[in-house]
């Protein structure tokens, strides 16, 4: 595996070694020794599975607070989306900024996204299959968000907005500068 460091501390975009004949392929998706090496000896203790059905659905930015924090490593398997990560570290030298990464069945790219982040996706192609492991287990009571398109971040996404399909949890975030 590669693991590539981006321009905010401790978000890592993790690069497998893709071994590929006239059968399909086959690569490591996960080794918690190189991890341990590399990035963290994070302990998931949950995988979660979202399906999109169309372009444009697009899923947070959402985190987890205080004890219930979470670090994720996330990919997809299946289509393609934007994967975002807005740092939320109080005293940060990178607070409020992003890394965008592009994910897909194709290029098997994974992103880690330690706690302390928001984390969202835009979807880019219908029927795509996105999975993350979370080294924390979901704490409704802990959980938060901040508006997809908050100007404060100015994530630049890869959908139009007149292409942008929300839960309604979603489409009722606050902003963040109402906190």
């Amino acid at each position: 595996m590669n693991f590539v460091k981006t321009g905010i501390e401790g978000v890592v975009i993790i690069e497998p070694r893709v071994f590929e004949d006239e059968r399909g392929y086959f690569y490591e998706s996960f080794r918690k020794d190189e991890f341990a090496r590399n990035v963290t000896d994070a302990d998931f203790v949950q995988d979660n599975e979202s399906y999109s059905k169309e372009r444009g659905v697009v899923r947070g930015l959402h985190f987890q607070t205080g004890e219930w924090a979470q670090a994720k490593l996330v990919r997809v398997v299946k289509g393609m989306v934007q994967d975002v990560a807005v740092d939320l570290r109080e005293g940060s030298p990178t607070f409020g900024k992003y890394v965008s990464v592009i994910l897909s069945e194709s290029n098997k790219k994974m992103l880690y996204i330690p706690r302390g982040f928001a984390h969202g996706y835009a979807v880019l192609q219908p029927d795509s299959v996105f999975q993350y492991k979370c080294d924390n287990y979901y704490a409704p009571d802990h959980q938060g968000g901040w508006r997809w398109n908050d100007p404060f971040f100015g994530i630049k996404w890869e959908v139009e907005p007149s292409e942008v399909i929300l839960s309604a949890k979603d489409a009722a975030a606050p902003l963040f500068e109402t906190r």
